[in-house]
């Protein structure tokens, strides 16, 4: 069966979690015998930062058949003027911007793959397939965030391409209202993120030095590490065998500053430190004691998953969708109210308790299992195969 995976955004050198769930997908069906291509939209151009299978054919629709197209000037100035006031319209630049230099290059690629079936990242991709090149071939939309926000933030061409797809894939339980109450003619299932099995990591035999762990963007409004930094400083005096280690890509070098000053005045930069990406995320998080997720919002919060998986308990925001399906409170972790003193007090309580951290660890790593690859492939399988069976009625 041929696969076509439409992720209509960034992916080169991108670490963030819809770059790793494309990638990673793409290799598993070729893998499990599924002749597998994947289409992009990205300015840059070079190799994704997850590897790919050299058998995965890959697109990237912004340089194709000899030619690149980048945003114009006038498309750029319309939407920045737009952006701060109205995330629709700014997408709605986007769109237009396919629509009048990319779409050829879709279509292109569309005839040459002749998929069975598309997996669509994002309702723009569904939008150009059903909506701009008006193909019958069968479409799944997967939703990488809260799906609420589709019907409040998306152009509404792109909303109206959510309902004629043939399944909607939702990653939490709750998301999948958002759907069902306005589209109940439409297939919506639940199917979550992979979780990476690993081993059990023995917490309570680290000596010395112990770590708090963070991994994700570091984006200001987005995953926030600067909580974590602002709750650890006055926890530094009393928990002088204790570090913070800060993982992932700079969204903002004005931020990354920000923070650098914050933990410089403190006097801590031996302990809180900013440290870049990493390729080997099993690694680093074996070293942790903690994993702490000050995250606003998640479409599933995958790091803090990988974290639970390799067995530390996990602190995080109440307020998080998908995180608070994921993390149950005083079980595998602590749900927290908003701010960076109730972060504080839970993330003391972990510091300050070893046999509590080894519980908690325990059972978020049994937690994890709900997320194998054997149980969230199998299921990705047989939606694609009842998908496809289906269409060729």
């Amino acid at each position: 069966m041929r696969l076509l995976l439409a992720n209509f955004t960034k992916m080169v050198g991108d670490t963030g979690g819809t770059a790793k769930v494309h990638c990673n997908f793409a290799n598993v069906m070729q893998q499990r015998g599924y002749d597998v291509a994947m289409v992009y939209q990205d300015h840059k151009q070079g190799a994704c930062f997850f590897p790919v299978n050299k058998e995965v054919r890959q697109y990237n629709i912004c340089h194709y058949d000899g030619h690149d197209y980048t945003l114009p000037l006038s498309y750029r100035i319309r939407r920045e003027m737009v952006r701060g006031f109205s995330k629709k319209m700014a997408a709605t630049i986007g769109d237009e911007f396919i629509e009048n230099y990319l779409l050829d290059n879709v279509r292109a690629i569309l005839e040459k793959e002749q998929p069975d079936i598309i997996i669509a990242f994002q309702p723009a991709a569904a939008k150009v397939f059903l909506q701009d090149l008006k193909t019958d071939i069968p479409i799944i939309l997967m939703c990488h965030g809260e799906a609420e926000d589709w019907f409040h933030n998306y152009p509404d061409k792109q909303v109206q391409a959510i309902k004629d797809c043939d399944v909607v894939q939702v990653l939490m339980p709750s998301f999948k209202k958002a759907i069902t109450s306005r589209y109940p003619d439409t297939k919506t299932v639940v199917v979550g993120n992979v979780v990476p099995q690993f081993e059990k990591e023995d917490i309570g035999s680290h000596t010395g030095r112990h770590k708090i762990t963070f991994i994700g963007r570091l984006a200001r409004k987005h995953k926030r590490p600067h909580l974590l930094v602002e709750a650890f400083i006055p926890l530094a005096s009393t928990y002088t065998d204790w570090d913070v280690e800060i993982w992932g890509n700079e969204d903002s070098r004005g931020y990354i500053k920000e923070m650098q000053v914050k933990i410089d005045s403190a006097g801590l930069q031996d302990r809180i430190k900013i440290m870049g990406t990493t390729h080997d995320v099993e690694s680093v998080l074996r070293q942790g004691d903690i994993f702490v997720f000050p995250s606003a919002y998640e479409g599933f919060g995958l790091t803090i998953a990988e974290g639970m998986s390799v067995g530390l308990p996990a602190v995080a925001y109440a307020s998080c969708p998908a995180v608070n399906e994921l993390v149950h409170d005083g079980v595998d972790g602590f749900l927290v109210e908003d701010g960076v003193e109730p972060l504080r007090e839970k993330i003391e309580l972990l510091m300050s308790d070893m046999d509590l951290r080894v519980k908690m660890g325990a059972a978020a790593h049994e937690a994890m299992k709900e997320y194998s690859d054997d149980k969230i492939w199998a299921t990705w399988e047989s939606l694609i195969q009842e998908t496809v069976n289906k269409a060729d009625k």
